[in-house]
């Protein structure tokens, strides 16, 4: 499925929607030319990076495939602000894509990073550190009892996929049409996020037996889940998903869909995993399975639980966990795993988050923006959809509702295009792509919101 908008598509949809004058009898709206953006060091960089690098990125979606242009390359970022090595600052709601949960370069986990700095930043040997952030862990997340610390959210995918086999001694793990899972060949098939974007619908390099042990349903629909157990009795091990799809855009899962995963993998005897790599300390204490009141077998995490250093993690029922080594049979180990850098920024941030009033300023900030850019951009007449959880959030230029990647497939990409552009040359750095949810922080002010959503009414008056 051809996702990719090339350079001519995404110039073309530029030219398209230049500010018209009045001609004859039809009044058509003059609209202000956009702030010249400068990026000509960001330029210069990113053409030298392709020569290096594959695509000149070290990340697929960083390239701007999918919103033309080139990329806006980093210099430093603190708090709810990001600057480009031109100097341009920018309101971002990337925020590293999630681990920025209190603010860019938070003092006191900077601090606490500076002071591990004198004592070492890799042990390749046990730490207490590690038993710390495990307990934190285990405390608010309602599946876990026991946890393994990795170094990425792949990482912790790919482990727990090898652990729902080896619990079950099945093959086959079922997973839903546009959610991501990190790079791991069981889960190229039928992903989501940069895969989409780049308009590659199952990677090469895959196997195909690999592949065939990958069974793919649609998200919200407990029919053809069913389905798919019915006709491979006995065979599936456990099923995957991200409990609120971040990656083909922010789609949120019905309770009913949720409770009904729960029924039929108790009922078939296979494991349920929540992959919280990017719900998980974002949109609730105790992550998307405490917010929506369903406790899965298994969950993976990352991103905020390393307060912006690689980490990773997986963790659930402790006759389930005991089956990974050294305590059981499934091999796993990783020489950076649990390593004290990422422990130490992954404390002091739940202990940031578990402090009164967190969430609610998340939850706060957070509606505020994504009501105001869908007011905004129906105001021009723009279709939208959209909505948020906490501190994660995201929207489609279609009329929705979008309740799974297929209906994600009706968004306008070209005028996401234009959008994204435009946000820029206002100073907001948005993801990169129609298909990324979006990220608030603590840092976030009313006043951020409100400067990003007077930017976003002025960009939809000239698309």
């Amino acid at each position: 499925m051809q996702m990719q908008l090339n350079a001519k598509t995404v110039q073309g949809a530029f030219k398209a929607q230049r500010p018209r004058s009045v001609r004859g009898n039809v009044a058509v709206r003059a609209v202000a030319a956009p702030p010249k953006l400068v990026t000509k060091r960001s330029e210069e960089i990113f053409k030298e990076a392709q020569e290096l690098l594959p695509g000149g990125v070290n990340s697929p979606v960083r390239a701007f495939r999918s919103v033309g242009g080139g990329p806006i390359v980093f210099d430093r970022v603190k708090g709810a602000y990001c600057w480009d090595v031109d100097g341009n600052k920018y309101i971002d709601y990337v925020g590293s894509w999630g681990p920025a949960i209190c603010g860019h370069g938070n003092d006191e986990v900077n601090n606490a990073l500076k002071a591990q700095i004198d004592k070492g930043t890799s042990f390749g040997a046990p730490c207490e550190l590690e038993n710390v952030l495990a307990k934190m862990v285990i405390d608010r997340v309602p599946s876990v009892e026991m946890v393994r610390f990795v170094s990425s959210g792949t990482e912790a995918c790919l482990s727990v996929l090898r652990l729902m086999r080896a619990y079950t001694g099945r093959e086959k793990v079922l997973k839903f049409t546009g959610c991501y899972h990190g790079h791991a060949d069981s889960f190229l098939v039928k992903a989501g996020s940069g895969v989409i974007t780049l308009g590659l619908p199952d990677s090469p390099g895959v196997p195909k037996s690999t592949a065939a042990a990958t069974l793919t349903a649609t998200y919200n629909n407990l029919d053809s889940v069913r389905e798919l157990f019915a006709a491979n009795k006995g065979e599936i091990a456990g099923v995957i998903l991200e409990p609120v799809v971040g990656n083909s855009g922010f789609i949120v899962p019905t309770k009913e869909f949720l409770q009904g995963l729960r029924e039929i993998c108790t009922a078939e005897g296979a494991v349920l995993c929540f992959d919280e790599v990017m719900t998980g300390f974002r949109i609730a204490k105790g992550c998307a399975q405490e917010h929506f009141g369903i406790t899965p077998d298994l969950t993976t995490m990352g991103k905020v639980i390393g307060g912006g250093m690689p980490v990773g993690a997986y963790g659930g029922k402790k006759e389930i966990m005991k089956m990974v080594a050294p305590a059981g049979p499934m091999y796993q180990a990783g020489t950076l795993s649990g390593n004290p850098m990422a422990m130490t920024a992954g404390i002091k941030t739940l202990e940031i988050l578990g402090r009164p009033g967190a969430y609610e300023h998340l939850e706060k900030v957070t509606k505020r923006l994504i009501d105001g850019i869908m007011a905004a951009a129906k105001e021009h007449s723009h279709e939208i959809t959209g909505g948020n959880i906490s501190g994660m959030f995201g929207f489609f230029f279609c009329k929705g509702p979008v309740t799974c990647f297929e209906d994600a497939l009706a968004a306008d990409t070209a005028k996401f295009a234009r959008f994204h552009r435009g946000m820029l040359e206002e100073g907001v750095y948005l993801a990169p792509s129609q298909f990324e949810a979006g990220f608030t922080s603590l840092a976030h002010s009313e006043a951020d919101v409100d400067a990003t959503i007077a930017a976003a009414r002025r960009v939809f008056a000239r698309i």
